[in-house]
């Protein structure tokens, strides 16, 4: 397998002030040391060359892109657990959505990935299933959001409407940040309260 290599790209589509986490063979290029220097991004090698896994899944219209990101997602060290689909075919989101977000419910897998043609299908199905926060994100501020306030831990694309450029900046991003704030974690919480009681009335 290829090195992971992050570039200056990369760099770019984080905040400043970020750390990025990335694998300890990962080649970093030039470019990206001096921008991650200027914008005040703090690089850190994993010690443990095994990353977390991701669950992807996508419907014949994310397929395409979701082979893209799968084999980038792969080269950075990331573990990725394909659902499918794996081929361009029709296909209905709803049964490749619940499949990872089943495996999100039951906590076999941490976060995961899923692509249709709008992104929200996939994440109103994500969404039906306890434990899961599946959040829509279409640009960088939006993954952002999601993590740092949210806590998502299934991210939906429109493979439709964001070229692969653009998919790969949002993921990275989603990927690096993470939940932080106390206000957040009581707001999280409340969320998993009201499923709770609401997992109780239908019992």
């Amino acid at each position: 397998m290829a090195r992971p290599i992050l570039t200056e790209a990369d760099v770019m589509a984080l905040e400043p002030g970020t750390t990025l986490l990335v694998p300890p063979d990962a080649l970093i290029t030039p470019a990206a040391h001096d921008r991650a220097r200027e914008r005040g991004i703090e690089i850190r090698r994993s010690p443990n060359p095994s990353r977390e896994a991701i669950a992807l899944g996508a419907d014949h219209a994310g397929f395409a892109l979701k082979e893209k990101l799968k084999t980038w997602l792969i080269e950075l060290g990331y573990e990725v657990r394909d659902f499918g689909t794996f081929d361009e075919r029709p296909v209905d989101y709803p049964d490749i959505a619940y499949r990872v977000a089943r495996a999100i419910s039951r906590g076999e897998i941490a976060r995961g990935i899923l692509l249709d043609g709008a992104g929200i299908g996939s994440c109103i199905v994500a969404n039906k299933l306890p434990g899961v926060r599946a959040a829509l994100c279409y640009d960088r501020a939006t993954a952002r959001n999601s993590r740092e306030h949210n806590d998502a831990n299934v991210l939906t694309l429109g493979a439709r409407s964001l070229n692969e450029a653009t998919a790969r900046e949002i993921v990275l991003v989603w990927l690096t940040y993470h939940l932080t704030e106390e206000r957040h974690r009581r707001r999280i919480e409340k969320i998993r309260d009201i499923e709770r009681r609401h997992l109780k009335d239908v019992e």
